[in-house]
């Protein structure tokens, strides 16, 4: 089992904290027994919020977690706590996965985890971040930067995204799919942050392409181009990628994959299918072209993967 610890003090916002300790509190009622073990740490009760948060242990326990989470920082303007700071540093370098929710990442920035690598926070802190730290490049269109041991993620419901990707990583699509079916959200959003900048992302099932995604979805095995979709969406192709853009923040050929690419995730963790089968379910023909995009997207081979996943479910029973 592995354990989370939420690193918590006075001044941090309250819905990433609450977000954290649902995803990794409170697990799919099929997962229960492989789940995270999750512990609050804090120097002492601390206000988050508006609320009264009583930490479990203080923070010198984040050096035992595994995975230690540090939650929005609520004034960026201010440095935050040196012994929070230290805590998260020592944390790192201890062999914990860090993350930071929101502008959990200027807490990072200051224990000096973010140096020379790529991270992001609230497109609002982007640039505050980026100038107060100027050996961190900072990327404002990213919903989450995942660095191997150091992750960050943009602001609110991008936090989600980052928890999610956390339990897929540690547990596989499929669990990552029934902890976002528990919540009532996507387990999976693509592209950045930048489609929330300037316009409201249009409410699920309230939108040109709600009846079009669920469709192709169903239909991953067979070679759908833009102008099936565009057929079927009852629009031509100029106007199915403006759509595209504003309810997916990506173009039809670049969703179709990730949507293949998710579906092979899940076959590979779930069956015994050879690489030629999965190729043909998730639309993609040849086991080559499965590979190629693949290794591209995930940073493996299918071949690895399933044996990495097949592996941790070994050691979770």
């Amino acid at each position: 089992m592995t354990s989370v610890a939420l690193a918590v003090t006075d001044g941090m916002l309250h819905f990433e904290l609450a977000l954290a300790a649902e995803v990794f509190g409170s697990a799919p009622p099929a997962l229960a027994g492989a789940w995270y073990r999750l512990a609050v740490c804090g120097p002492r009760p601390v206000r988050v919020g508006r609320f009264r948060v009583e930490p479990d242990h203080g923070l010198d326990h984040l050096a035992r977690a595994h995975t230690v989470i540090v939650p929005g920082w609520a004034d960026v303007d201010v440095d935050p706590p040196a012994d929070l700071v230290e805590a998260v540093r020592a944390a790192h370098a201890a062999g914990a996965r860090v993350a930071s929710l929101c502008t959990g990442a200027f807490v990072l920035a200051a224990a000096g985890l973010l140096d020379g690598g790529r991270a992001t926070t609230h497109w609002a802190h982007t640039a505050a971040l980026a100038a107060r730290h100027p050996r961190v490049t900072v990327d404002p269109d990213v919903l989450y930067v995942d660095n191997g041991r150091v992750l960050t993620s943009a602001g609110k419901a991008a936090a989600m995204d980052l928890c999610l990707h956390l339990v897929r990583r540690d547990h596989g699509s499929s669990a990552a799919n029934a902890a976002a079916r528990r919540l009532v959200v996507p387990p999976h959003r693509d592209g950045g942050q930048a489609q929330f900048v300037t316009a409201p992302v249009p409410e699920p099932g309230h939108h040109p392409l709600a009846d079009l995604l669920p469709w192709a979805i169903e239909r991953l095995d067979r070679p759908l181009t833009v102008a099936d979709l565009a057929r079927q969406a009852r629009m031509s192709a100029r106007n199915l990628g403006r759509h595209f853009r504003a309810v997916t923040g990506t173009t039809p050929l670049r969703w179709l994959l990730a949507q293949r690419i998710r579906l092979a995730q899940e076959l590979l963790e779930t069956t015994d299918d050879g690489i030629d089968i999965i190729a043909a379910a998730t639309g993609m023909g040849t086991a080559a072209t499965l590979r190629r995009h693949f290794n591209r997207t995930v940073g493996v081979p299918p071949d690895t993967y399933r044996r990495t996943f097949r592996a941790r479910a070994r050691l979770a029973g």
